[in-house]
């Protein structure tokens, strides 16, 4: 008995159970760390896991909404014109039910005159060489202006 009391208070064999509990007790941290890492990583994988599902789950559904927004507004948007140009039209059809309004349609546009007026038209030489866009044009055939006409248009295209 004396030998085991002696070997077992000795500063070998302390040290060694020492070591030993130490051991022990850093194998145990870690094991519960990496076990709290591993339960967190999978928490985390998880959430992960959900908060993509929902935004995949959504990302369509959210596009169309958007995309309905937009046309909704551009419908909107043309039923505003629409509403205008129906006013607009409304204003010209009471005009035209005045007979003072549709005379002085005749006599601009169509060149009316009433009973006992003299009518007169000016020929400008110089408003038809402008109106035929080059100068000189009014001097060559008809032909070569037709020609022209193509080949410009041609250039514009180009360009």
């Amino acid at each position: 008995m004396a030998g085991k009391d002696r070997e077992r208070f000795s500063t070998s064999t302390r040290l060694r159970l020492l070591g030993e509990q130490t051991a022990a007790r850093v194998y145990r941290s870690q094991n519960r760390r990496q076990a709290r890492r591993s339960r967190l990583t999978g928490r985390a994988a998880f959430l992960a896991l959900v908060v993509c599902s929902l935004v995949v789950a959504l990302a369509y559904p959210m596009r169309q909404y958007v995309s309905q927004r937009d046309e909704i507004a551009g419908q909107e948007q043309l039923a505003r014109e629409a509403q205008a140009r129906t006013e607009e039209l409304r204003d010209e059809k009471a005009r035209l039910q005045d007979d003072a309004y549709i005379m002085r349609l005749a006599r601009q546009h169509l060149h009316y005159v009433l009973p006992g007026e003299t009518g007169f038209t000016v020929a400008d030489p110089d408003a038809a060489e402008d109106r035929r866009g080059e100068p000189g044009a009014g001097h060559r055939p008809w032909h070569s202006n037709l020609w022209g006409g193509v080949d410009d248009a041609d250039r514009e295209d180009r360009d």
